[in-house]
């Protein structure tokens, strides 16, 4: 895979500072596929530099003009996208298919949608006798995952640029290839010197100088609430914005009355997609008791589709793999059934994991507690509404969810009740402009649509 050797910053590729490279490894074959450059404090440095020199001129341009250039970079991605696909099916392990759809195509349809909101948005109103003006936060540093590498750096690169922050991106060491053909993207579709800039680099090193330094406005991070819960210290203590979109353990609800099959299925799909490597996953499936073993008997024909190397993926790495098998064996341990899959590796050569079923999963199980990542789906029993209520309410997270009722009056009026950011009632699709963010310990703030563009403003009000 083509690979950089050097740190996009200023509007150009620039030598690192240190010698030491990350290696790029394919976790289908465990092959290394390239190096790029481990970023250093003195790279952060320098990319923030740029960005805020480059933040007052691109603040002072106009939103249609600013549109104009988001425009630009869809396009671009657009017309990268089979380039891109095929590099995030390389280094994440992604199944093709997946990877066209979802990898390359959600983020075109995520900037367009900036695109049109940075054109529309109102950056001032009249309240009373005052006037309001939202205006960008300034240098804002983004940490994005390796799940869903181009659509994470769009969620957080696309509002940023709307708003009119630049921006300084720390992409995950297994994924930053995918990064710097977003850094060419903004390259060629025109974006001015300095406003986007791309430093990869280790988190400890390069994500905590980002985090830490003094000329950075906002941090936008997505990962583990753990690592949250030390840059919300850090900028904490910097009195720093911080938007954080962590970790989940999202509960799939299926009401008495609801389309048993349809739920089941789409649920199984809902987990196993990416091999379990979606924070919003909806890994708790709640069942009534009166339907509960059809339900088990189901999720295990539909999980047997999904062979390893075939519709499902590896995971990203061999620590990922070694995590996700300690927690099925976790399961076993603590009691679960299991219905499908099992801690054995499905095959020789790769980072897989088989996709596992457990049933009789009591809400105290670490498995229903703890966010796996990977392609574990458990389902659990409940007695009645109240129940399942109290159920899919108890865990420290509350990013997503889901919830199937005979009609959608009756899902709507349970997922109201549900602690939780986003819930899909009865299969609903996705909404490029609904906000996407959680609950308790699930993080800060929101993403995407106008919710998304408001993390990067503050608000200045001028009394007449």
């Amino acid at each position: 895979m083509k690979a950089h050797d050097g740190m996009y910053i200023g509007g150009e590729w620039r030598p690192a500072s240190g010698q030491d490279t990350i290696a790029v490894v394919n976790p289908a074959d465990e092959q290394v596929i390239g190096h790029v450059p481990a970023g250093t404090a003195e790279d952060v440095d320098s990319a923030v530099r740029a960005a805020r020199a480059a933040f007052p001129g691109w603040a002072a341009t106009p939103p249609a003009e600013r549109a104009a250039r988001i425009a630009a970079l869809r396009d671009v991605l657009a017309a990268r996208k089979d380039e891109i696909a095929e590099t995030v099916t390389a280094e994440l392990g992604s199944p093709l298919p997946m990877s066209q759809m979802v990898h390359a195509g959600v983020p075109v349809l995520v900037a367009g949608s900036y695109a049109e909101l940075a054109a529309s948005y109102s950056f001032e109103e009249k309240l009373g006798n005052s006037t309001v003006l939202l205006e960008p936060v300034g240098v804002v540093g983004a940490i994005t995952p390796w799940n869903y590498p181009l659509h994470q750096i769009v969620a957080k690169v696309a509002p940023a640029l709307a708003a009119g922050c630049t921006v300084v991106l720390k992409p995950a060491e297994d994924t930053p290839l995918t990064a710097q053909l977003f850094a060419e993207a903004t390259q060629e579709a025109g974006l001015p010197a300095g406003v986007f800039n791309l430093v990869t680099g280790i988190g400890a090193v390069a994500g905590q100088a980002l985090a830490e330094h003094e000329d950075v406005d906002l941090v936008s991070f997505t990962g583990s609430t753990a690592v949250g819960r030390q840059i919300g210290a850090t900028a904490g203590a910097a009195v720093k914005r911080v938007a954080l979109e962590l970790g989940g353990k999202s509960a799939n609800v299926i009401l008495p009355g609801a389309d048993l099959a349809k739920a089941v299925n789409v649920g199984v799909a809902n987990v196993m997609s990416n091999s379990g490597q979606t924070c919003s996953a909806w890994t708790r499936m709640l069942v009534d008791a009166d339907r509960y073993e059809e339900a088990v008997s189901l999720a295990a024909t539909a999980v047997a589709k999904y062979v390893p190397g075939e519709r499902v993926g590896p995971v990203v790495n061999a620590k990922q793999q070694a995590r996700v098998r300690g927690y099925i064996e976790k399961g076993i341990e603590e009691g679960a059934r299991l219905v499908a899959g099992g801690p054995e590796a499905p095959k020789d050569q790769g980072y897989y994991v088989s996709p596992t079923v457990f049933a009789d999963v009591t809400p105290g199980m670490t498995i229903a507690q703890e966010e796996i990542f990977g392609p574990v789906l458990s389902i659990l029993r409940y007695e009645d509404v109240d129940d399942a209520l109290r159920i899919a309410n108890d865990t420290v997270y509350g990013l997503a969810g889901a919830v199937w009722g005979a009609d959608d009056e009756e899902a709507v009026a349970f997922a109201r009740r549900m602690d939780t950011g986003q819930v899909d009632i009865n299969g609903g699709r996705f909404n490029p402009l609904a906000p996407f963010g959680g609950y308790k310990q699930s993080g800060v703030g929101r993403e995407l649509g106008p919710h998304g563009l408001s993390e990067y403003l503050q608000t200045k009000s001028l009394q007449f």
